[in-house]
């Protein structure tokens, strides 16, 4: 029976990240970021004060910093952060679209009896408006609304793996961002790092990945 194998261990479940891995959203990170930081300085927070990282966890954080003060003000401001977030993803999503072997992949990894599944920082209703049949092709999506945690912590990427029955010693974690290598190495998964994001081999070897690859249909060539 044909398998897909990474170091002599044999892979049934395959979580990809989604934009940048299996499809192409073009989100302004940078204008999202300098809007976070204006609205944070709005709530009377410096920016300074609170530790470079990514959006959402600095998001988080200015809220932290806020519920000392108010639990209201901290809640109208995640609610005015996570609103303009959510309005950038829709709008890239309905201009986005999926990379052109990503359905022939999915349904490759099912007639070779891998389960498949996304993980994503994005909210579910943009990955839903660029691929709408997507639970047709895999067996679950998680996104950042159903989970309390989103990677690089691990337990995004346990919540798939338990919606899929896998287990992460048999498990693939595919993105284009060092930070899925991260939630894969700290879930206990496999990782791979795909070349059609804004990352270049060099920024997925220094993250340790186990394969870098082209692109995520590039696991097709693997199937032994």
């Amino acid at each position: 029976m044909a398998a897909l194998k990474i170091k002599d261990s044999v892979i049934k479940t395959v979580i990809f990240d989604f934009d940048g891995t299996l499809a192409k959203l073009n989100i302004d990170f940078a204008r999202m970021r300098q809007e976070v930081t204006r609205i944070i300085s709005s709530y009377g927070i410096e920016p300074d004060a609170i530790q470079d990282g990514f959006i959402l966890e600095t998001i988080q954080a200015a809220a932290s910093l806020m519920k000392n003060d108010s639990a209201k003000k901290a809640q109208e401001f995640r609610q005015e952060s996570m609103n303009f977030i959510e309005n950038m993803e829709m709008q890239a999503a309905q201009k986005g679209e999926l990379f052109p072997s990503t359905r022939e992949l999915l349904s490759f990894l099912t007639s070779n009896d891998i389960s498949s599944a996304v993980v994503s920082r994005n909210c579910q209703k943009a990955i839903f408006t660029v691929f709408p049949d997507i639970l047709s092709f895999c067996e679950a999506v998680i996104c950042r609304d159903a989970v309390e945690k989103v990677k690089p912590d691990p337990l995004h990427l346990r919540a798939a793996l338990e919606k899929t029955s896998g287990n992460a010693a048999s498990a693939l974690m595919v993105g284009d961002h060092p930070l899925d290598i991260e939630a894969g190495r700290h879930a206990g998964t496999f990782t791979a790092g795909v070349l059609t994001g804004n990352f270049q081999a060099a920024d997925f070897q220094k993250a340790k990945a186990d394969i870098i690859l082209p692109r995520a249909s590039s696991l097709m060539n693997m199937i032994v």
